[in-house]
């Protein structure tokens, strides 16, 4: 009986070392799972702290870029704006210059015209004084003849177009001397006449558009 307790009792002795030699590896995996577990809550909690300085410095990155864009954009902007101005500029006196062109060839023109016109107006006045003597020539009875009818038609026609023209005959007979109307070519004593009065006329004169194109030949009273 004491030997069957003996046998026992070493049995047992042996159940529990193999038992303690089970459980201390068992507690050891136990323990390096834990630390395991620990080293990655440690680097997920590194990433994190990590991360956020990567993306400040990529942010930084792009707000330099930006940054740099913006100013060549605003430089461009400056220097479209100054071609711009200097092309507005140009096409403002290039438009005063046409407009000074145009007024000043505007204005050789009507001085040409009126130079021809006088010209033409100059020749015609020898014709309107032989119409008038050969006219004033007459009698009343040969005035009603067809021919000198048809001559007087032609004269008044004449005249007609030289006062649409602006001929103006200048008055003379009667009127006191005027030196820039009239051409005195002869002097009279004249008791009778105010002082430098026109007694009488011997070429009309006449003037076109207020500008004198022929001066009155005239006697004047002393």
């Amino acid at each position: 009986m004491e030997e069957k307790d003996k046998v026992k009792a070493e049995a047992e002795e042996a159940a529990e070392a193999e038992a303690a030699e089970t459980e201390v590896p068992e507690e050891a995996e136990a323990a390096e799972a834990e630390e395991s577990a620990e080293a990655e809550e440690a680097k997920k909690e590194e990433k994190p702290s990590g991360k956020p300085e990567k993306e400040k410095k990529k942010l930084f990155g792009k707000n330099d870029k930006a940054e740099k864009a913006l100013e060549k954009a605003e430089k461009s902007l400056k220097e479209a704006e100054s071609k711009l101005a200097e092309a507005s500029d140009r096409i403002q006196r290039q438009m005063a210059e046409f407009d000074n062109f145009r007024k000043r060839t505007e204005k050789e023109k009507a001085a040409s015209f009126d130079m021809g016109a006088r010209n033409v107006v100059e020749k015609l006045l020898p014709v309107v004084d032989s119409f008038e003597r050969g006219l004033g020539g007459l009698d009343e009875g040969k005035k009603a003849e067809p021919f000198a009818a048809g001559m007087d038609l032609v004269y008044k026609q004449l005249k007609k177009m030289l006062d649409d023209l602006g001929v103006e005959a200048i008055e003379a007979v009667g009127k006191p001397f005027n030196p820039d109307l009239h051409n005195a070519v002869m002097h009279v004593e004249d008791e009778d006449q105010p002082e430098s009065t026109v007694v009488e006329e011997f070429q009309k004169g006449y003037t076109y558009r207020g500008a004198v194109i022929r001066y009155s030949m005239v006697k004047v009273a002393n």
